[in-house]
């Protein structure tokens, strides 16, 4: 490049200067180079120093690249994996996925000091229940909680699951609840009529400490009667602690009235698995009612070896409460106007609007063709728990064409088995429960309090499959259902319910009432990771607990909370 450059420049000289001569060919020596400078240690180190740090950075750069796409990488087969699950045809019997979850209901071995450790950076009244280890023998405690509930059975099961719960936080002796004798179904049982309440106040009794009554000795002393009152729906801990807590320590004996949904839905996890331990196991049915339920579930399982609950809350109180409109004339807004009338605090509701936002029950007639369109036979075996039918063998029979094989308690049992229950009605609610709860899958029609407390518990036993209509997407489809073939029709069915159908990814944080999400009871089983022989990974609750011992240790499950390892979605 030099030796062309001196050519080119040879070339062009006298262009450039005209009138000078071709001394430029004459050989001269070159001028003498200046002597080298030297070069200081400091400016060498300061380059060292700049080249290390420039390959520090671009080696950052480089593995912050790899780990990101390797991220990338994991995550899109993950995502893809279920993404195939997702699409794949839904098992209408059992979930795939839950043999990976179990029940979990422990409380920490030492989850007083732990809690207590975690919490004092939070709330300090929050540490007087969690001091607490051990339940306060009742000499010791700040005095006797009196509890009335409100409601039907399942309405009173939450209020007694948030009692005991309240009084651990209040360090309270309970009292064993009363049930509701005045609600709209005139049932005069007492806890000891429904409940096992020996294995009650045994099965809690390191928790809190039950007694069946106040003692003559303390109710003679007091000089006014028992102080009652009434706490606001959904109260938080500090509540109770700041303005029921004085009145009981200073009273001794105190009554909270209409306890039902009293308690805050989302509480710390050890007081979340009490009401797991009230709800799913000290609450048990007396003896005659678990035996009859029993013999009912025998029978049904012995003409099928499975079979399908129906919940259908169809009676005329609930369709009056609704609000909706079912297509009987002018003779059914009369019949249900009359018995709206009992509620003079319900507001004027649209039933077109109503049923546009998902809020009315399905007929008997949907139900059967929602299951039908899910995949379910006509040979399939239905239990129907139900009280009295709005429109009687009219409204039934439909659902009856498209499944023959209908049972109900009045038709396993025989007359003699049922006599005792007959004037009790929660105790015939008792007995839907029990074969319910055992079925192989349970359907609701309402979002009331059996179908909540019944789906949340078959979550905790194994998330047996329980199928919640989509109300607001299937009412325009059965709107519409004669404009499209059958295929059609039970292909959208199916489309509709995923996401309702009971599969243990549709809990997610603050999602519906924890009766009826009980997520920290709900646990993976160990080694969660390892992909499943059908390929398949299991889906990651939103808020549960991973424990690697089978259960049997809580405390390392709060210490990976508070360092973010919560499993999560």
């Amino acid at each position: 490049m030099g030796v062309w450059k001196a050519r080119l420049l040879s070339t062009n000289l006298p262009l450039l200067h005209p009138n000078a001569k071709h001394s430029c060919w004459r050989s001269t020596a070159p001028p003498p180079l200046p002597p080298p400078k030297s070069v200081s240690w400091s400016v060498i180190c300061g380059v060292m120093l700049f080249g290390l740090g420039l390959i520090s950075l671009l080696t950052g750069h480089v593995a912050s690249h790899l780990e990101w796409y390797s991220h990338r990488l994991r995550h899109h087969a993950l995502y893809s994996t279920l993404d195939e699950s997702e699409h794949a045809p839904i098992d209408i019997w059992e979930s795939q996925f839950s043999k990976y979850y179990y029940g979990c209901k422990e409380r920490g071995r030492h989850f007083g000091q732990t809690l207590g450790a975690i919490l004092e950076f939070s709330s300090p009244l929050l540490l007087h229940y969690h001091k607490i280890i051990a339940a306060v023998r009742e000499r010791k405690s700040k005095g006797y909680l009196l509890i009335a509930t409100s409601g039907g059975l399942n309405q009173q099961r939450t209020g007694i699951t948030d009692a005991v719960v309240v009084a651990r936080i209040l360090n309270a002796t309970l009292v064993v609840p009363e049930l509701d004798h005045q609600s709209f179904w005139k049932d005069d049982s007492d806890f000891a009529n429904i409940f096992d309440v020996n294995w009650f106040i045994t099965y809690l009794a390191k928790d809190i400490t039950i007694v069946k009554r106040v003692p003559d000795k303390i109710m003679r002393s007091m000089e006014k009667p028992p102080y009652t009152m009434r706490v606001p729906r959904k109260s938080e801990p500090e509540y109770y602690l700041d303005q029921v807590l004085p009145i009981l320590s200073r009273r001794r004996v105190l009554q909270l009235t209409k306890f039902d949904y009293r308690l805050a839905n989302n509480l710390d996890d050890e007081l979340q698995k009490l009401r797991c331990r009230v709800n799913y196991h000290a609450l048990r049915f007396t003896k005659p009612i678990r035996e009859l339920g029993q013999r009912l579930v025998m029978r049904m399982q012995k003409m099928a070896s499975r079979y399908i609950a129906v919940h259908l809350r169809f009676e005329p109180d609930m369709l009056a409460f609704s609000g909706c409109y079912f297509g009987g004339g002018e003779k059914e807004r009369r019949e249900l106007g009359e018995i709206r009338k009992r509620w003079t605090t319900l507001p004027d509701l649209s039933p077109d609007g109503e049923q546009k936002r998902g809020k009315c029950p399905l007929t008997p007639h949907e139900v059967g063709l929602m299951l039908r369109a899910l995949g379910f036979t006509n040979d399939t075996y239905l239990y129907v728990a139900s009280g009295e039918i709005y429109g009687g063998d009219g409204t039934m029979q439909p659902l009856k064409d498209l499944f023959p094989n209908i049972y109900t308690k009045e038709m396993l049992a025989q007359e003699e088995e049922l006599k005792p229950f007959h004037p009790f009605s929660s105790r015939l609610a008792a007995i839907d429960y029990i074969v319910c709860d055992e079925s192989n899958v349970f359907v609701t029609n309402n979002n009331g309090n059996m179908a909540k407390i019944l789906a949340g518990r078959r979550r905790y036993m194994g998330h047996k499959r329980t199928i919640r209509p989509n109300a607001k997407k299937l009412s325009a489809l059965f709107m519409s259902r004669h404009e499209m073939d059958w295929d059609t029709f039970a292909s959208k069915v199916k489309a509709c319910q995923r996401g309702f159908m009971g599969e243990p990814d549709e809990m997610r944080p603050g999602r519906g009432e924890f009766h009826e999400y009980p997520s920290t009871c709900v646990c993976e089983k160990p080694f969660m990771d390892d992909i499943s022989q059908d390929g398949l990974r299991p889906p990651k609750l939103a808020a549960n607990n991973v424990t690697m011992n089978g259960g049997g240790n809580e405390e390392s499950v709060v210490l990976q909370k508070r360092s973010g390892r919560r499993a999560s979605t």
